[in-house]
């Protein structure tokens, strides 16, 4: 089930993606996971108000420097004509793809009638894609929601109009918004919008360990998956679903040292990349999700949520792992 994937002129090594994740899915993340095995892996969101973009964090959200082609930029907006601009400039600094969120669940994107809000108005729907495709020379991706709510289901629809508007792949979460996270993800609707277009579909939506990929790949016939909240604290778990769909057998998990090394390697670039004080803060919340399987890790949560420093955290860190057990860790 591993095969060969392209997106317009961008061919990946494999068909496993890693989703944007506001506040996750940085230049250190995204590395990381295509070190790991991840075909591609999509940047955190940006508002199209290029007012926004002074801020700090959106510097930081911009910076694709240095980063493996082909970069893929994520932008969340409202009016066309905001959209085409963000998209461009996106280009300048150096996106190869541009991806449009519709599939954003959160109440402040939705307020303002982005996100997944645009599922409810297919016209402007339209005129948004047919306004960021016409924009740039790079290949323009949609991701989205199966609907506003459950009885409101249109993605095959708007997956029609994605494919009329020159969408160059599509990403289709399997949740409405109005279901959030709250139950879990179907994919009869992922299934039916691959009977209904021919532009590369991918999977998203309750992802989390090799079988699932190949379920949900059998089950929808998409031509690739993307992994989001699965991957937190655990960048190789696209390393281990490659290995399944190639070879049918799952891994052997990592052992505690093995782990240890990976976060040192994850927190020296969340340092590089952020300085010593916004990285430590920021990296607090990845510890947790490494350590989140192994014996004593609430405890340690605590802990680690007081240092300041990287010094501090660093060895924090490494006497927590020192005091682990190999054969206990279960990072499933």
């Amino acid at each position: 089930m591993q095969r060969a994937f392209a997106i317009g002129p961008y061919r990946f090594e494999n068909n496993l993606i890693l989703a944007p994740m506001a506040g996750i899915s940085d230049r250190p993340f995204r590395t990381l996971c295509r070190r790991l095995g991840a075909g591609l892996a999509v940047a955190e969101m940006v508002s199209s108000n290029t007012a926004l973009w002074g801020t700090r964090k959106s510097v930081r959200r911009l910076d694709y420097a240095g980063e493996v082609c082909p970069v893929s930029a994520q932008i969340v907006g409202a009016d066309p004509l905001d959209m085409a601009e963000a998209a461009r400039i996106n280009v300048d600094l150096g996106a190869d793809i541009v991806d449009i969120n519709m599939g954003c669940p959160a109440k402040k994107v939705c307020k303002r009638a982005a996100g997944s809000a645009l599922l409810r108005d297919e016209i402007l729907v339209g005129r948004i894609l047919e306004a960021v495709v016409a924009s740039v020379a790079v290949p323009v991706t949609l991701k989205i929601r199966t609907g506003w709510s459950p009885e409101t289901r249109n993605a095959v629809r708007i997956a029609q109009i994605a494919q009329a508007s020159g969408i160059a792949a599509l990403t289709v979460h399997g949740r409405t918004r109005a279901c959030s996270y709250g139950v879990p993800a179907e994919y009869d609707t992922i299934r039916a919008i691959r009977a209904a277009v021919s532009i590369p579909l991918i999977a998203n939506g309750d992802i989390a360990s090799p079988e699932r990929a190949k379920q949900v790949l059998d089950c929808t016939g998409a031509d690739a998956i993307m992994i989001g909240r699965a991957a937190r604290g655990r960048p190789w778990i696209f390393r281990d679903v490659a290995a399944y769909l190639t070879s049918g057998t799952l891994p052997v998990e990592p052992q505690r040292h093995w782990i240890h090394a990976l976060l040192r390697e994850h927190l020296d670039a969340l340092y590089r990349f952020y300085g010593a004080h916004a990285g430590v803060r920021i990296a607090r919340k990845h510890i947790s999700w490494y350590c989140r399987y192994l014996p004593g890790a609430a405890a340690f949560r605590d802990i680690v949520n007081g240092t300041q420093t990287p010094a501090e955290q660093l060895s924090r860190v490494a006497a927590f792992f020192e005091q682990c057990p190999e054969t206990e860790n279960q990072a499933a």
